[in-house]
């Protein structure tokens, strides 16, 4: 697959303002490239680098200051770190946003990063969490291209903060199809993983396989590479002993290729490589 064929994630557009004399053509091209150095960047784990190259534009679009924002927040998840930034870059976003779509996602970003600060347990923001995602579900209408992220996400508080893995199951399904119908390559990596996690959980070991499967190939064809590991590991719980080992195994080395990066995946895999009784 050539560089130009890899699918990007739906949303991940920095749109640059035109001004009077612009050629549009070059201009098209200018955010073209400037989309691509972002993706490459973020798939890597460099979010701060990638975040730089949005910060021209941060200062007065919208969009851009959310894309910026949303690269910090994610840092926040894999790495643990970072918190201060992300809310610096989340408030500029949402001092910038007009109109309820922006409002909207801004405030779903909000949400996100209360729910990781929750899930990371850095500081229980479980109610700002649920409050910001409320907002975001009421500006955004069903319609919306920012639905599906935002119905993920109410599923992650479901099943991992409130405990109501029915309501979380609802919420993925919704995402998924969402994803799938924008062909929003990212997000449809998620929706697979979650909803394979639930099946697990209920017994369907076969559909598990094939959720996590899924996942995995989309995440692999996107070349998002920060996101691979994760991928392995969780495939690794619904398969055979001695494949399981080998996906750990390739989890890890990627592990350590993106030092250390996502912090969270470590104990997981630690874990796994004690003898039992340890």
């Amino acid at each position: 697959m050539t560089e130009t064929a890899i699918p990007r994630p739906a949303g991940w557009q920095a749109r640059q303002p035109g001004r009077a004399g612009d050629d549009p053509a070059a201009r098209q091209t200018g955010r073209r490239a400037l989309d691509g150095a972002v993706w490459r960047l973020r798939s890597r784990g460099c979010w701060d680098d990638a975040a730089a190259l949005l910060e021209p534009l941060a200062t007065g679009d919208a969009t851009a200051a959310l894309l910026r924002a949303e690269l910090l927040v994610e840092r926040c998840m894999y790495t643990s770190s970072g918190w201060g930034r992300a809310e610096e870059a989340l408030r500029a976003a949402e001092s910038l946003s007009r109109s309820d779509e922006e409002r909207g996602a801004a405030a779903c970003e909000r949400g996100y990063l209360a729910y990781a600060s929750t899930l990371l347990r850095v500081r229980d923001r479980a109610d700002e969490a649920r409050a910001a995602l409320g907002r975001a579900a009421a500006l955004l209408p069903p319609s919306s291209p920012a639905r599906p992220l935002l119905d993920l996400r109410r599923g992650l508080m479901a099943e991992h903060v409130s405990g109501t893995p029915q309501a979380a199951g609802a919420a993925y399904q919704r995402a998924h199809d969402g994803a799938l119908a924008s062909g929003d390559v990212l997000l449809a990596s998620y929706t697979w993983r979650h909803l394979a996690a639930l099946a697990l959980r209920e017994g369907e070991t076969g559909q598990a396989r094939h959720g996590f499967a899924e996942s995995l190939r989309l995440r692999e064809d996107a070349g998002y590479l920060v996101g691979i590991a994760p991928a392995l590991v969780a495939l690794a719980e619904a398969v055979p002993a001695e494949e399981a080992t080998r996906l750990r195994a390739e989890a890890a080395r990627l592990y350590r290729l993106l030092d250390g990066v996502p912090r969270w995946l470590g104990a997981q895999l630690a874990d796994r490589e004690r003898p039992d009784g340890d």
